[in-house]
């Protein structure tokens, strides 16, 4: 088999989104995308010898539109005969940027792949895009559509994941954060104004489970809570004030980039991998619902032919507490493996660049360890998710 081999990960710091502006907001997206992508050749990726740039984006609008990738790879000073482009799966187009760059190595197709993602949630806002299953009724009700802070409320109802198990994982999220050592694959980012940002923003060490639980509910009494009720045959009576602004996914800007590379690329270049893509899958379940994580992680690991133990690291994004919580669950992952450095909740969820940030995440923590097997995963709206399982080598 041609396994799609990790050459390189690199990713920017998660910038807080602020009012009156965060600290990469005056990177326009391609600028932002583009920072990873001069990294890359300064490391000596040979631009003119890339198959394909495939960048996650999750709201192609505005100056995300345009094939974003594209312009990024132009603004890097990349090669004109690079060719782009642009895949969205809303939360998880990072992850499936990732995919289909190791299905085009898998099937011979290409040699040198770069799998990245891009997202100023600063510049460019979730739901920018005016979807119509946000604006039109009729179509909001035919895909289930609701904010996905309901949707995660409602799973963690219907998963019997209460308020308390909640406000404890939020808590923890942080405190893990503040102490994550120096992640190893993040590139410094000089904005116009000469600040650099060199680390992940957002996280509070001295957050405590005290305070989380003073914290009143976001999403009880959104209107739409009807259309749950009816999509999924709950009774109404059960207490839907289950997630917090503790724990929630923060906004953030960010990019990533993950290259990929053919045993022939690697063994007629000399290169050293850093890991190997060993299997993905994508699932969906009934909107609204965060559930569908559970699934795409079980087929991804059995394309791998792995089992749930065999994974020394997972890095699901923190899309609401409960989504670590229900994987923990469901495939008996003990929580000293899951987000062991903490995750969205405290440092933001950059939507399309998200997956390429939980890949060199995992890469870090798993060279760390001298190697083994990482599994990474994102939900998304309309019951949607992506999994991928990964190998470290030491």
């Amino acid at each position: 088999m041609n396994n799609a081999l990790i050459l390189d990960a690199v990713r920017t710091p998660r910038a807080r989104v602020r009012r009156g502006g965060g600290t990469l907001a005056d990177l326009p997206p391609a600028e932002l995308l583009a920072v990873v992508l001069r990294e890359l050749a300064a490391r000596g990726l040979p631009s003119d010898r890339v198959d394909d740039l495939i960048v996650g984006v999750s709201t192609t609008v505005g100056e995300q539109g345009g094939n974003v990738g594209r312009v990024a790879a132009l603004l890097a000073g990349w090669s004109d005969a690079v060719p782009a482009g642009v895949t969205s799966r809303l939360c998880c187009s990072g992850l499936d940027a990732l995919s289909a760059g190791a299905a085009q190595i898998v099937s011979g197709g290409a040699d040198l792949i770069v799998a990245a993602g891009v997202e100023s949630m600063s510049r460019v806002p979730m739901l920018a895009d005016q979807p119509a299953f946000a604006l039109d009724p009729a179509v909001g009700e035919a895909t289930g559509f609701v904010s996905i802070g309901v949707s995660a409320d409602a799973t963690a109802i219907r998963a019997g994941i209460s308020r308390a198990e909640l406000d404890a994982y939020g808590a923890r999220s942080q405190q893990r954060a503040s102490a994550a050592p120096t992640w190893e694959s993040i590139v410094p980012v000089t904005t116009p104004s000469g600040t650099v940002l060199s680390h992940d923003e957002g996280a509070r060490g001295d957050t405590t489970l005290e305070t989380v639980a003073a914290l009143a509910p976001l999403f009880a009494d959104d209107p739409l809570w009807e259309r749950v009720e009816r999509r999924l045959n709950m009774t109404g009576g059960e207490d839907r004030g289950r997630h917090t602004v503790a724990t929630a996914p923060q906004f953030a800007d960010a990019a990533a980039a993950v290259v990929l590379a053919s045993a022939a690329w690697v063994e007629e270049h000399d290169q050293k991998p850093r890991g190997q893509i060993l299997g993905w899958a994508q699932a969906a379940v009934r909107s609204p619902g965060l559930e569908a994580t559970v699934p795409a992680s079980q087929k991804a690991l059995v394309r791998a032919g792995l089992r749930a133990s065999d994974l020394s690291i997972v890095e699901v994004n923190e899309s609401f507490a409960v989504t670590p919580l229900l994987l923990m669950r469901e495939l008996g992952l003990s929580e000293d493996v899951v987000n062991p450095n903490g995750g969205a909740i405290a440092v933001g969820h950059p939507l399309g660049a998200t997956g390429g940030i939980l890949i060199a995440n995992a890469l870090d923590q798993l060279h760390r360890r001298g190697g083994g097997f990482g599994l990474v995963t994102i939900p998304a709206a309309l019951g949607l998710a992506t999994a991928v399982v990964i190998e470290a080598f030491a």
